[in-house]
């Protein structure tokens, strides 16, 4: 039995309605992610990567501020491998 109530075209703006939402909150995920990456590209790495003219140095981000950035190195530490707060590449264990 139909519901007399509710007309057709009342049904499907309710839907459009929950679609609409689905949409945003979908577009809002979405773009929080984005966002993440965007303001903290290196959030799971132990370094920060400083951009120097056409190169990049690594330094760990409890680094000494009285050391240049220009000590420290300019490739990534390998596995196994971390950078002191002088700029030096150690074994993890040191």
């Amino acid at each position: 039995m139909p519901d007399s109530t509710v007309s057709t075209s009342e049904k499907s703006k309710r839907g459009w309605s929950w679609g609409r939402l689905l949409a945003w909150a979908l577009a809002a995920l979405f773009f929080g992610f984005v966002m993440r990456e965007v303001l903290y590209p290196f959030a799971g790495e132990k370094y920060v990567e400083f951009t120097h003219g056409n190169h990049s140095h690594y330094a760990p981000k409890d680094r000494n501020e009285n050391v240049p950035i220009s000590k420290f190195p300019t490739r990534r530490p390998d596995p196994g491998e971390r950078i002191t707060p002088d700029g030096k590449i150690v074994p993890r264990g040191e």
